[in-house]
């Protein structure tokens, strides 16, 4: 399964007693991380927002944000009179020890935690709303990360038909490459001697292009490539099995590249690793 790290969700709602609306961000990482951004009235249901979001995002990073916006007939808002005198004095103390006079801005002394009670909401039902938002949410960000997933699915299948043309590329040269390196070593073995034990020449020859062989390295690099292709389809996260995979296609690329005798060879080689680099970068961003 295919799914973008990458995405971005909204759901608002209006109910009786005021409007809730949820923002979802989520982005690249190498585990799962959350984090949540609540208003005061939602705080004690955070370990439960959490749990939603893990049964929906298998990793990356998650910034989520709720606000609240509730409606004037459904406040009723006290003042902790004891706790704004004690922040009052407070303020003061430390403008006095700091030699200036104290600036206080009451509007920021009622956004302190405690100051300004609301004793009507039930948070009961608040919290249930956002609950059910947060699952409509989670789902439009499955479907924006699933659609950001085909494009990067869709990316990857032509880099690995660009492997696969490569890999044929290098397989038609083989006989020629071999027939070249045969000749160069017996025109280079005829200079200097005079007389050639045949039988020993020959078991020379076999060993150089068992050496020079990259049958094998074309074969796991096709191997590999056709797992890719089923990890698409699989039902699971497919991002770290990506990832390995694409540590193994980079080592059968350079083992072709080291073993290679012919320029049209290690130019193969080098295309190879610029796709393999491009698959890698796009792997990144895959749960």
């Amino acid at each position: 399964m295919i799914r973008s790290m990458t995405g971005f969700a909204r759901r608002e709602r209006q109910f009786p007693w005021g409007s809730l609306a949820w923002e979802l961000k989520t982005v690249n990482h190498r585990f799962m991380e959350v984090g949540c951004r609540l208003p005061e009235e939602f705080r004690a249901a955070e370990s439960e927002f959490r749990q939603t979001i893990a049964g929906a995002v298998r990793r990356g990073k998650v910034d989520c944000s709720l606000h609240f916006r509730p409606t004037a007939a459904a406040t009723s808002l006290e003042v902790d009179v004891d706790l704004l005198a004690a922040l009052t004095l407070r303020a003061q103390q430390v403008a006095a020890q700091a030699g200036m006079a104290a600036r206080i801005d009451v509007m920021e002394l009622l956004r302190w935690p405690g100051v300004v009670r609301d004793d009507t909401l039930d948070a009961t039902p608040l919290i249930a709303a956002a609950q059910a938002l947060l699952r409509d949410a989670l789902a439009e960000l499955t479907r924006f990360r699933d659609s950001e997933g085909g494009r990067l699915r869709e990316a990857l299948e032509q880099r690995c038909a660009g492997l696969g043309e490569l890999a044929t590329k290098v397989e038609e040269r083989l006989p020629e490459v071999r027939a070249r390196g045969r000749v160069k070593l017996l025109e280079r073995i005829a200079a200097l001697v005079s007389e050639v034990d045949h039988d020993r020449l020959e078991q020379e020859l076999a060993m150089l292009a068992q050496r020079q062989d990259v049958d094998e390295e074309i074969d796991r690099l096709r191997g590999h490539v056709m797992e890719i292709r089923q990890t698409f389809a699989g039902q699971e996260p497919a991002g770290r099995r990506l990832d390995f995979l694409m540590q193994e296609l980079n080592r059968e690329a350079n083992t072709l590249s080291s073993k290679s005798q012919d320029i049209e060879t290690t130019r193969a080689a080098v295309d190879m690793k610029v796709l393999i680099e491009q698959m890698r970068e796009q792997v990144q961003n895959i749960e």
